[in-house]
């Protein structure tokens, strides 16, 4: 174990060594990665501070189900436990409103009273109303559908009317802008690869006389490799803790601009980084993209040099 990790120190040093040599090629390599890395970055970011809020307003979706006209007072207070054997196990509220208090409501509306009074007979059914407070995620809330498809086919019930339609459109939207970030980091994966498979490549025909040296002596071809991996992974991480640092520093003239806009909705909502591990995730991506550049650049060309 103890050779182990002196040949990983060493391999560790050797890298070193060369980026000193050279530091201005490095960080201009680690500049054009962190800039392809910003971009996703940027945007788990913003996925990041949109989901708690989305998750928060998608809470109580309801349901209406109105009765038919002539349904009789008795089968349609009964209906409430039919109801609450097809919600099951889910927390639901479920309130009874008679046709006659929904008119009393109706006419404290401005400007309705005189409408109402013209019309004779109360023409409002009796109703229900679900609050499915157990559905805390917007994902969750396309289970309403199903509920609510079984309430229609209730007897005496003449529609029932689905409240959180604009929850769906939400999470339907998160789930294009996740498809959408998916698609821009796998492009920009196979960027930041291409740009340490050229760094690699560069720094492999810099050193090709001390490569063949090396064989010459005995050194092995892992003994070799390693320093370029270090290499491609040290590039990935640097280049992904600048983009975190530019990502984090973009944030504050946006949360500026947002606060105005948040307080004309009475919201304090601010963009915050990501939090520590999410972070550590990033950077531990970031530096396997420069290793599986360094890999593969390491596989093809010092393959020629044997």
């Amino acid at each position: 174990m103890r050779g182990w990790f002196r040949q990983h120190r060493f391999a560790l040093g050797s890298a070193l060594i060369h980026l000193r040599k050279s530091p201005g090629g490095f960080l201009l390599n680690v500049v054009v990665v962190a800039i392809a890395l910003s971009l996703p970055f940027a945007g788990l970011t913003m996925l990041d501070n949109v989901r708690p809020m989305s998750e928060q307003m998608s809470v109580d979706p309801e349901i209406s189900v109105f009765l038919k006209i002539d349904t009789p007072r008795e089968q349609a207070v009964a209906l409430a436990s039919s109801m609450r054997k097809i919600v099951g196990e889910q927390k639901a509220k479920i309130v009874f409103i008679p046709r006659e208090q929904a008119l009393d409501t109706l006419k404290n509306k401005n400007g309705l009273a005189d409408v109402l009074s013209t019309l004779g007979d109360n023409p409002l059914p009796d109703s229900y109303v679900l609050k499915l407070d157990a559905f805390s995620s917007a994902s969750e809330a396309q289970d309403v559908d199903a509920v609510a498809e079984q309430l229609r086919h209730l007897p005496g019930v003449e529609s029932a009317q689905v409240d959180s339609a604009w929850v769906k459109r939400l999470a339907a939207l998160l789930g294009v802008l996740r498809l959408v970030l998916l698609l821009l980091a796998i492009t920009l994966g196979v960027a930041v690869i291409a740009v340490v498979f050229n760094t690699i490549r560069l720094q492999v025909m810099q050193q090709r006389d001390e490569i063949s040296i090396s064989k010459l002596i005995g050194a092995t071809d892992t003994f070799i490799h390693r320093p370029f991996y270090y290499t491609g992974a040290l590039l990935g991480l640097c280049a992904g803790a600048l983009a975190l640092g530019a990502v984090a520093l973009a944030l504050q003239p946006l949360n500026t601009a947002i606060a105005e806009f948040a307080r004309l909705y009475a919201s304090e909502f601010q963009l915050v980084p990501l939090a520590p591990l999410p972070m550590a995730g990033l950077l531990a991506v970031s530096a396997g993209l420069g290793l599986i550049g360094a890999f593969l650049c390491v596989q093809r060309h010092l393959a020629r040099l044997n």
